[in-house]
């Protein structure tokens, strides 16, 4: 079966190559991510919210977390896959004062991250 071409990189201007299946390149990534970020945070996330994830009591705990379980917990059965966050078992949405409490904290790759919060936002009808 042929191999896919790769292609350029989907960022106004950039003569990157790009490996198939991706759109920017590492750079352009980055970049895009970040804009992206700073837009869901402006207009979809609750400010209350943000100011908590922003806060050094949540770091604090989120690092201790980490350290504490490096693996993700949501993959070790089958796979032992690296922890980069902290997620909330009860979202903080549908249970503010468990915000801090350790027992409501999970380690998570990206990946099982974001589907958690998918499953969480359709079980509790769209935070």
């Amino acid at each position: 079966m042929p191999r896919r071409l790769n292609k350029p990189c989907s960022y106004p201007g950039c003569p990157e190559l790009v490996s198939a299946g991706n759109t920017y390149c590492e750079k352009h990534r980055k970049k895009t991510k970040k804009a992206r970020d700073k837009e869901y945070n402006k207009y979809k996330r609750n400010p209350k919210t943000r100011k908590f994830y922003g806060s050094s009591t949540w770091k604090k705990a989120r690092a201790r977390k980490l350290s504490k379980d490096p693996i993700c917990e949501y993959c070790l059965p089958e796979d032992v896959t690296p922890a980069t966050e902290v997620d909330h078992i009860i979202p903080i949405e549908v249970d503010w004062s468990l915000r801090l409490v350790e027992s409501n904290f999970k380690s998570a790759c990206h990946s099982c991250h974001m589907k958690k919060s998918a499953e969480d936002r359709r079980k509790y009808d769209e935070l």
